[in-house]
Formats: structure tokens, C-alpha cells, sequence
């Protein structure tokens, strides 16, 4: 059983430093069945969210696993189709209700388009009411933020944005940082990048320490400090992307990776008309 270092947030929770992605995983069973895995292997945090479609699978693998729900950090997100206080204050307790859990660890505006503002009062309430621990944000550029954030009574406790060794996102994390807010990296592994997973500094720091490529990306990001959660169906993989805690990169070795950095995403939060192709994208209560 892997001993996970955990991180504080501004709200004084601790989150897993490490968790589990089910994004794209499809509810056919095989969330159920990666979630498992990935619970039996020793991942006790679990990222989730009503746009993928999954809820249902994940609260069942942690019933389930027979592990206290105390001891299981879940993350879900609030789609911006229910955005809005009363369309989220009912999208909480659905979600609450696919999960079949009674509270949340944490809780996201997934995409940050729309009545943000409304939507974040209603999980300031259910925050306050004890249905979520903490509350954040994802995909939030420099520019959303400070659209955004000014606005809030609560500053989020977690920014969810794409980050990888391509992409470090120097700016967000100094405006970030001043507020004492936690990067949570999404696309960790730059979704199975074979240019970035075959850099040179990469695989040769793999050799030295006798690790795969994707564990020295995970380490170089824990220790940036980054909260992360890699995503894989394949249970060899899920084992061995919890197996970065034993070794540490050196200053020089996370000098050199840091130079990786390209300051570009592939997914550009502030890129025109993204809301409405976002909202025709998805229908969360198509089934409902």
C-alpha cells in the first residue's frame, strides 16, 4: 500500500497529492473496473464530473471497495449547462445522488463560461451546508480568473487546468500562488504525447532511476507541486503511475525538465465562441 503525501489547500482540507482521472473512461462498466483497480492499488482520491458521463460507476466502485469513505477524496464538477445558483444548487444534488454519497470532497465549475458568479454562490451554500468540502475552478486562464474570481466571497481552494512538462503555466501559477491556490494538473502525461514521453532528459532520467518515462513526469510535477491525476484503464499502468514516491529528482534534473516548458496549451480556455461549442457538445440531462 502506497503511502500518499497529501497537499494542504487554503481551506485547511488536505487533498491526495495523486489521484485517479476518469475522463473519456465509458460507463459501460469499465469505469467501475478502472476505478476499482485503481482503489485496490492504493489511490485514494478520484476525479470525476457530470460531463463525463460516470458518476454513477465511480460512487459504486467506492461502495463497493469497502474502504471508509473518509479515508476517499471525490472530486466532481458542475457542467455550465446548469450553471446559475438555482440550476446548480439541483445539479449538486444530482450529482450527490449519481455518486450516492452524501457529501463531496470537492467540487469544480468545470468550464468557466456563463453565470459563473451564480453558480459559485450555490456551492458557497452547499459548501457552507456540509454537502461539499471544498469548492474550485477549472480551466481558468489568467484572464478568466480575473474576470471571475473578484467577484467570489470565497476564493477556490483548486485552479484544474491542463499541465505537463510542454505546458507549465508560469503566469496562472504566479497569480495562483498569491492566493495560495492549488494547481491540479490535468492531461498530466500530455495525453500520451509520445514527442514529450521520448524527450531525451526524460528517458534518460528513466534509465538512471530505473522508472518509465510517465513516473518521471509525475515525480517532476509533485515536485512543483502540482496535484495530479493520471488516467489509464490498464491495470500495470494505474499501479505503476502511484510508484513516484520513492526517488527524487535533483535540482538540476528539475532545472532541465523545467526547460521543457513551450508556454503553449493544446486547449485554449480563452479561444472564441468555445462556450457555445462546449454547450452543444454535451447534454448532461439527456438522460435524467
Amino acid at each position: 500500500m502506497v503511502n500518499t503525501p497529501t497537499i494542504k489547500l487554503n481551506d485547511g482540507n488536505e487533498i491526495p497529492a495523486i489521484g485517479f482521472g476518469t475522463f473519456q473512461i465509458p460507463n459501460d462498466g469499465s469505469t467501475y473496473k478502472a476505478v476499482s483497480a485503481a482503489l485496490a492499488a492504493g489511490y485514494r482520491h478520484i476525479d470525476t464530473a457530470v460531463a463525463y458521463f460516470n458518476e454513477a460507476e465511480v460512487g459504486q466502485a467506492i461502495k463497493d471497495s469497502g474502504i471508509p469513505r473518509a479515508d476517499i477524496w471525490v472530486t466532481s464538477k458542475l457542467w455550465l449547462q446548469d450553471f446559475g445558483y438555482e440550476p446548480a444548487k439541483k445539479a449538486i444534488d444530482l450529482s450527490l445522488a449519481k455518486l450516492g454519497l452524501t457529501y463531496l470532497d470537492l467540487y469544480l465549475i468545470h468550464q468557466p463560461y456563463g453565470d459563473v458568479p451564480g453558480a459559485w454562490r450555490a456551492m458557497e451554500e452547499a459548501q457552507q451546508a456540509g454537502k461539499i468540502r471544498s469548492i474550485g475552478v477549472s480551466n481558468m486562464s489568467p484572464k478568466i480568473w480575473r474576470q471571475f474570481v473578484p467577484q467570489f466571497t470565497t476564493v477556490p481552494a483548486v485552479n484544474q487546468v491542463e499541465f505537463n512538462p510542454y505546458a507549465q503555466q508560469q503566469e496562472l501559477r504566479q497569480l495562483l500562488a498569491a492566493a495560495d491556490v492549488k494547481l491540479e494538473a490535468w492531461a498530466p502525461l500530455g495525453q500520451g504525447n509520445q514527442q514529450l514521453l521520448n524527450e531525451p532528459v526524460i528517458t534518460q532520467l528513466a534509465a538512471k532511476y530505473n522508472k518509465d518515462a510517465g513516473q518521471i513526469i509525475l515525480r517532476f510535477e509533485h515536485q512543483e507541486g502540482i496535484i495530479v491525476f493520471p488516467k489509464s484503464v490498464h491495470a500495470a499502468r494505474i499501479q505503476s503511475n502511484l510508484a513516484i514516491f520513492d526517488f527524487e529528482l535533483t535540482a538540476n534534473e528539475m532545472a532541465q525538465l523545467r526547460s521543457l516548458d513551450t508556454g503553449k496549451t493544446q486547449h485554449d480556455p480563452d479561444a472564441p465562441g468555445l462556450q457555445a461549442r462546449l454547450l452543444s457538445a454535451f447534454d448532461v440531462h439527456a438522460n435524467d
